[in-house]
């Protein structure tokens, strides 16, 4: 393709109807994109993805049409969202007549000082347009169906949710009359090959953006430059951007390529697309994977899970990412990828050190494969500070086979305990082939607790680390033991 149609000076981006160009550096995010554009409703109030005053709407592929997506726009490189439709709070009143969220917040006193309350909408309009909607209620549903961690990741600091919970289940359904309900049958905007070319300065400040056509270009790009940025949900590197002023001279946004898309069932393994988001997977899975379905809910936030991928989770190397310990309990495989084929690691051999892992420059995460048939016991134990929307302190994955009252198999992965995400081999050892008892669990909590070499910081001291390993395995057992009792009562 020739330069002229692949070097751009600037992006096009749909904003409320209306195209917008963008043509500022690559690492300006959404957020001060539309602010400059004075869509002002958006706010920075944490700059990290944790407080939702600057989530937005996006138009986001779902079957053959689109779904409304909330995302933080303080994380969302402007660039990635060129050719994309976006809404913003001022953008889904139609005229003067308010939209029905604006308009249940506002007669319901959702709303003091405001500066949550644009946040807050776009989160409960994402969730008054999803089409799975029930309508009926459970203690995480109200009457009209709506889930109300939908909101968990907007703060409010004065009103106080009560009034917000309130016009979240005064809500009814969209009517026929609603465009942008009816919009979600339309096609979604495409993700078209883009290169957003900025002259670097000496500080490196403006650099290039790229979005390639397919993996076979995204693979060639890092062949020939290893140092090249790989970006999805930009969930990780958008903190870096905002919070430590970091900068990248060239970035590759890999998050629609329809190669790292999906998720595929085999007899084997169920293979999951390493930029499929969590939200993504939380969905099309709807609990297929167990250990999953209980891990994911507990990652982050809404906001968060609809932009993070998976790849992006493992790819970062943290040794407190949520999904390894699950992963590692499966016993995933990561197929990786590059211009001259493809490799599949086991999850376990991945990570080398802190923040470091097999991963050698030109490869990339392209999926992620769980071995059939699945341990029928798991459960998935944070330890953090808060329930949701936090970083864990300690997180454990259990994967376990019970025949006959003996464990036949026993996984368990672990995160927050070590410089890596690592497997549990030693506790696994002291319960495989041994009675499912409270005897063995009791004898496996002591190996348990001497796993990985845990650490005092902010978080969470070493001791209490070592604590929480040790009282895990027992908690497990309760809950399985629970589980087995009301099963056998059936």
């Amino acid at each position: 393709m020739s330069a002229s149609t692949t070097e751009r000076s600037r992006c096009r981006i749909s904003v409320n109807g209306t195209e917008k160009d963008f043509d500022g550096p690559t690492h300006e995010n959404a957020l001060d994109f539309l602010r400059g554009q004075g869509l002002t409703a958006a706010k920075e109030g944490c700059a990290e993805g944790e407080c939702g005053a600057c989530a937005i709407l996006l138009a986001r592929p779902d079957g053959e049409g689109i779904r409304w997506t909330s995302v933080n726009a303080c994380l969302l490189p402007a660039a990635a969202l060129d050719g994309q439709e976006i809404i913003t709070a001022e953008g889904l009143a139609e005229a003067e007549t308010y939209h029905p969220v604006q308009e249940e917040m506002a007669v319901r006193g959702g709303s003091q000082c405001g500066y949550c309350t644009p946040g807050f909408i776009c989160s409960m309009a994402a969730e008054y347009y999803r089409p799975e909607r029930p309508t009926d209620s459970d203690p995480h549903h109200g009457p009209n169906g709506f889930d109300i961690h939908a909101l968990s990741g907007n703060l409010c600091r004065c009103t106080g949710y009560r009034p917000i919970k309130d016009a979240a289940y005064a809500l009814g359904n969209p009517t026929e009359a609603d465009a942008l309900a009816a919009r979600r049958t339309d096609p979604a905007p495409a993700s078209a090959r883009t290169d957003l070319h900025r002259p670097d300065t000496p500080t490196g400040e403006l650099g290039r953006f790229r979005r390639p056509g397919d993996l076979a270009e995204a693979l060639d790009i890092l062949a020939a430059e290893p140092e090249v940025l790989l970006v999805a949900g930009a969930t990780d590197w958008g903190v870096e951007v905002n919070i430590k002023g970091a900068r990248a001279k060239s970035l590759l946004a890999i998050d629609r390529l329809p190669e790292l898309r999906g998720i595929r069932f085999t007899e084997t393994h169920v293979e999951i697309g390493a930029a499929h988001t969590l939200s993504e997977i939380e969905r099309e899975l709807n609990g297929s994977v167990p250990l999953l379905g209980k891990l994911l809910p507990q990652f982050a936030s809404r906001l968060i899970r609809n932009g993070a991928t998976i790849g992006g989770n493992l790819g970062t190397g943290s040794p407190i990412g949520d999904t390894p310990p699950a992963l590692l309990a499966l016993e995933a495989d990561l197929v990786l990828a590059s211009a001259e084929g493809e490799r599949t690691v086991a999850l376990a051999d991945y990570f080398t050190g802190y923040r470091q892992t097999v991963r050698a420059p030109g490869e990339l995460i392209r999926s992620v494969r769980i071995p059939l048939p699945l341990a029928p016991l798991t459960s998935f134990q944070k330890i953090a500070k808060r329930r949701f929307d936090d970083i864990s302190s300690v997180a454990i994955g259990y994967a376990v086979d019970v025949v006959d009252g003996t464990v036949a198999k026993a996984r368990i992965g672990l995160g927050g305990v070590a410089a890596t995400p690592l497997r549990a081999r030693a506790t696994e050892a002291a319960i495989e082939g041994r009675p499912w008892s409270l005897e063995t669990v009791h004898a496996a909590a002591d190996v348990l607790a001497s796993e990985g070499t845990p650490m005092d910081d902010h978080r969470a001291s070493s001791r209490y680390r070592t604590a929480m390993l040790r009282s895990s395995l027992e908690r497990f057992f309760a809950e399985q033991l629970g589980t087995m009792d009301q099963e056998a009562g059936r």
